[in-house]
């Protein structure tokens, strides 16, 4: 028996056997090559059949836990279309004659090093990528088995990492949990577990040359525990806590259709965030009041142009029908930073998350805002909608992005269109719109609190870096503070405010958040449930 400790990303507890994920790298020497014209051709149909590979991941992705996750997928093919990735591994074959695989791993390292040395937590992130594009390349060169990670039955993966690509290859259904060595809370693969409700485990110090396939084990996510061959006592106490935790959520479906308010009788909204239409059913399942959260830019991520009005107002209208009148709070676009569209051009930059990201491209390529804004104000008629704008630090913008509006609202009535304006509101998610929210109040119908870019500018932390996760602290009193300022602003102008941030699902806040005034939850489906359990316990 052995006891491993890690960082949770997922809570849960799982018991099953255990799959030991070894190394799947494929080993290649260097040789000297006569056709070089016959390398290159390979690569080229090898990496075509990549494609396809991705192709088929990205569907299984979207189908399994939605379009948001699938984005990762998107970005491995652009990376195999990458001009200067494919020039380096031609120039390779052609110059040195060196043979097909080599050249690509010579490449994949280089590439690799260079994104690693970046003093940016985005791109130090794309070093893995191109590691995992490079070795999916190699081995279908090489012929290497690429379905060496299929299982028959329900397992819990133990590995060194996983990559998004290693994860979305086992079925979902035979999974039971992840535990890795290395790997970070804000990895791709630590957001697919608590995207698919799995315990996961990363940072967990085990040498996975000891552990043997088919062994029994225990994953406790909530202690950040594993258990390696646990003894007949530790099995039946976690047998235990198991079925505590099954009849805890065959208890929570008895809440289906129940209100979400405290015993006093104070009514909370809880809604849900989604990331594409397809989510709506889990918006149904889980019993939200409404959608908190609709991230319309991944209408726009994943594809090589701007969708046009009639591809937005379409969705909008799907989601808005498919609510049947609950409200639907549609964010304008919100790209930059982390989400990359490269048909935009938009420009690498050394402080991404300060820089041209959400509204500030709206209000710089206007076009592209007018077309999203005609599509909305189309699709309000459809249904319950609000819109939202995100990255607000000024007065002026809220000023500016009215008239826009009412330009909008005046060509469509000019063209004797149908369209709503509905009630606009805006993201909280700076320090400088939470010290005018007094101001801001006035000029719009609601606010929602992004916490988690809220967190990160008040804290003056990447959140996306790995080496700050000791310092990232979402329940920092600055942070609350913040919170409190904007609800108090919010309801002395007459407005409501919500929360739409990974901390509107904090269990440990929801009474402080009750208690500074909070209208509105905005949570991932599968918390709804839970939180309204919460809610209702709440005086």
């Amino acid at each position: 028996m052995y006891q491993f400790e890690g960082k949770s990303v997922y809570q849960g507890i799982a018991i099953g056997p255990v799959k030991v994920l070894k190394p799947r790298s494929v080993t290649v020497t260097q040789e000297q090559i006569a056709d070089v014209e016959a390398a290159c051709a390979r690569v080229e149909a090898a990496i075509g059949e990549a494609q396809q590979e991705l192709d088929a991941l990205y569907d299984k992705t979207v189908e399994t836990v939605g379009e948001e996750e699938a984005a990762i997928f998107e970005v491995h093919q652009m990376m195999l279309e990458d001009e200067d990735y494919l020039e380096a591994i031609y120039t390779s074959i052609r110059e040195e004659k060196m043979n097909a695989a080599y050249a690509v791993l010579q490449a994949g390292n280089t590439f690799s090093e260079m994104f690693a040395a970046i003093d940016d937590a985005y791109m130090q992130a794309r070093a893995v990528d191109v590691k995992d594009i490079s070795q999916r390349v190699i081995r279908i060169l090489t012929g290497a088995n690429t379905n060496a990670l299929s299982t028959d039955e329900p397992v819990i993966i133990m590995a060194d990492d996983l990559t998004p690509s290693e994860t979305m290859q086992f079925e979902k259904e035979h999974l039971l949990a992840f535990v890795t060595v290395h790997g970070s809370a804000n990895s791709h693969t630590a957001i697919l577990a608590r995207t698919m409700n799995l315990p996961a485990l990363v940072g967990v110090s085990m040498d996975l040359s000891e552990l043997t396939d088919g062994t029994l084990a225990i994953v406790d996510g909530k202690s950040g525990i594993v258990i390696y061959d646990p003894d007949e006592k530790q099995l039946e106490e976690a047998r235990r806590e198991l079925a505590k935790e099954q009849a805890k959520k065959e208890l929570l479906l008895q809440l289906k259709g129940e209100k979400t308010q405290t015993k006093s009788g104070k009514k909370i909204n809880l809604y849900a965030n989604i990331g594409n239409v397809e989510d709506v059913s889990f918006v149904l399942e889980n019993d939200a009041e409404g959608i908190g959260l609709f991230r319309s830019e991944f209408l726009y991520i994943g594809r090589d142009a701007l969708p046009t009005e009639e591809e937005q107002y379409l969705a909008y209208r799907q989601v808005l029908e498919q609510m049947e009148n609950k409200k639907v709070i549609i964010r304008t676009l919100d790209i930059g930073a982390d989400k990359k569209a490269d048909y935009l051009g938009l420009e690498e930059e050394e402080n991404p998350a300060l820089g041209y990201r959400a509204i500030r491209i709206c209000l710089t390529q206007t076009d592209i805002f007018k077309t999203q804004l005609r599509a909305l104000l189309r699709a309000a008629v459809h249904g319950n909608l609000s819109i939202m704008y995100p990255m607000i630090i000024s007065v002026e913008e809220v000023e500016k992005i009215k008239a826009i509006v009412a330009e909008v609202a005046a060509e469509l009535e000019a063209q004797s269109v149908a369209y709503r304006i509905p009630e606009q509101g805006i993201m909280i998610e700076t320090p400088a719109a939470v010290m005018i929210s007094v101001r801001l109040a006035e000029l719009v119908d609601f606010f929602s609190v992004g916490t988690n870019d809220l967190t990160q500018y008040t804290l003056a932390i990447d959140r996306q870096n790995n080496r700050l996760d000791a310092f990232y602290e979402p329940h920092h009193e600055a942070v609350l503070r913040m919170i409190k300022m904007a609800a108090d602003a919010a309801h002395a102008a007459g407005k409501w405010i919500g929360i739409c941030g990974e901390l509107g699902a904090d269990m440990d806040l929801t009474e402080q958040f009750i208690e500074m005034g909070i209208d509105e939850l905005s949570v991932a489906p599968p918390m709804i449930l839970p939180l309204r359990a919460t809610i209702r316990a709440c005086e």
